[in-house]
């Protein structure tokens, strides 16, 4: 009998999507009402069910609605998304998902996630003129030789400076472009392909999960819950450096295992294929490493750096990243000295490889849609914020820790989750008397761990680059996420007393 095989990870987001659908039927629906802020006339928008009331855009007012953020958050762009307002929560007729309804959603979720399949897609055609350029090849050559022995270097280097971008500004989306570029590295290193995958995953992981000034969590999160971003900086600090460390030592001593028997690795029977796949060839055929191949990986390189730069200081977003990586393909297309023609093809054929990774995201994203059309989003907000009523301080953080997990995987957006939920959560600091810091500790904590696994999170489309199934992940990654768990309860509850 032939062994069977584990699903896809489209047809796991299919099953998750089913498994939603079937919910709305289960779960009573609900909703809070919202606040948002209208920059034009200076207005609040209260919205409920039955209603939307413009109301002054004043103090008062939201010390009325029983929200405790400064009027000043939302009129600075601070808070840009509709809030939840506390102890408006109302049950509503129910609104139960259909077959039609669950066909449509993944449609639904790729029109939704155009700005991040765009960005993919276009990172797939670079990748793509890079690899024609022959830039890849002797860059990979060059490195092996300057790191022959000191390999280690690259799995501290990589995992430390994606994290540094997790906990500034929320490197996540953006490390999809990373992993058909450091992947060959890492395997003409003698590693395999999952010591490149956990460097880039875990290091963003790790630094999102212990954001410090990260814009689109950290601040956010505080601003919502009425407190200074810099409240609970020293703690996140604390679990940035503890847990990063624990990281980097976990993956050394794979990496270390793995090179000396290559037998050892988790996908040891994929080893062959990926080394096709990521174009990995013997070290004796090497490219030499010219000033026109210098160039064009230098025009590469800055790509991601005027990324960053923009995505930091200027307010770029989607459309900003996708246009800085269009445009370095078709500079280093002329630098290359690459034919109109062929330019087109090999761009069409680069995007086209990622294409598979840029549904994963839109089917994702269609589960999120189906549980917002299911108006069951807020029910499990409201039934989760009840859980912690009349608890001991200890007991409590580490119960919001698990509770800020189970809903990452009905809302993965940290932004999203963010306004949502710290104007209903961070309330409930106050009846254990506890700062409301430890709510937005343990909104990021409790995210980031379960970020790690979380099929409706990034995990999936980076697996499906990669071209490693969910299984071998997880068996790679549940050791880690124990000794991680473990490490944030005791720092939580340490930070309490």
């Amino acid at each position: 009998m032939k062994k069977l095989k584990f699903p896809t990870a489209q047809t796991i987001l299919i099953f998750i999507a089913g498994f939603v659908t079937l919910l709305t039927w289960l779960v009573p629906a609900g909703k809070y009402d919202s606040l948002a802020y209208n920059t034009i006339g200076n207005t609040f928008t209260k919205t409920s069910i039955e209603e939307s009331v413009e109301l002054p855009a004043t103090q008062e007012t939201l010390e009325n609605l029983n929200i405790k953020i400064p009027i000043h958050k939302f009129t600075s762009g601070d808070i840009y998304k509709p809030i939840g307002i506390p102890n408006t929560y109302k049950e509503l007729e129910s609104k139960p998902q259909g077959l039609a309804a669950l066909a449509k959603s993944p449609i639904k979720g790729i029109i939704a996630a155009a700005d991040i399949i765009f960005l993919i897609l276009i990172i797939g055609g670079l990748i793509g003129i890079m690899n024609l350029t022959g830039a890849f090849d002797a860059g990979i050559s060059w490195m092996a030789k300057t790191l022959k022995g000191r390999e280690y270097i690259l799995i501290i280097l990589v995992t430390t400076l994606i994290a540094a971008g997790g906990t500034t500004f929320g490197l996540a989306e953006e490390t999809m472009a990373f992993y058909p570029i450091l992947i060959p590295v890492f395997l003409a290193a003698k590693y395999d392909a999952m010591v490149g995958l956990a460097c880039i995953f875990l290091g963003s992981g790790i630094g999102t999960m212990c954001s410090t000034i990260n814009p689109f969590s950290t601040i956010i999160a505080s601003d919502a819950a009425g407190i200074a971003w810099t409240m609970g900086l020293n703690n996140r600090l604390i679990m940035l450096f503890v847990c990063l460390v624990i990281t980097i030592l976990y993956i050394l001593r794979y990496a270390k295992r793995v090179k000396a028997d290559p037998s050892k690795s988790i996908i040891y029977d994929q080893k062959e294929a990926l080394e096709k796949v990521f174009g990995i060839k013997p070290m004796n055929t090497t490219t030499e490493f010219t000033n026109r191949l210098r160039l064009i990986t230098l025009v590469f390189s800055l790509c991601f750096v005027v990324m960053i730069v923009g995505v930091s200081f200027l307010d770029w977003w989607f459309v900003e990243m996708t246009t800085t990586f269009l445009v370095g393909a078709i500079l280093i297309g002329i630098i290359g000295k690459i034919k109109e023609t062929v330019f087109v093809e090999v761009f069409a054929k680069g995007a086209a490889s990622l294409l598979s990774v840029a549904f994963i995201v839109g089917i994702a994203r269609g589960v999120t849609i189906l549980m917002e059309d299911g108006l069951i989003s807020d029910t499990i907000l409201y039934y989760a914020s009840t859980i912690t009523e009349g608890m001991n301080k200890g007991v409590f953080t580490n119960v919001m820790l698990f509770i800020y997990g189970g809903l990452s995987f009905f809302m993965p957006s940290s932004s999203g989750m963010a306004v949502l939920t710290m104007p209903i959560m961070s309330p409930l600091a106050d009846t254990v008397n506890i700062g409301r810091e430890t709510i937005v500790n343990t909104y990021q904590y409790g995210m980031g761990l379960f970020y790690l696994i979380n099929p409706t999170s990034l995990i999936l489309a980076a697996l499906a680059i990669v071209k490693i199934g969910f299984n071998k992940w997880v068996q790679f990654i549940m050791p880690l996420l124990l000794l991680l768990l473990i490490t944030t309860m005791i720092l939580l509850t340490i930070s309490v007393y």
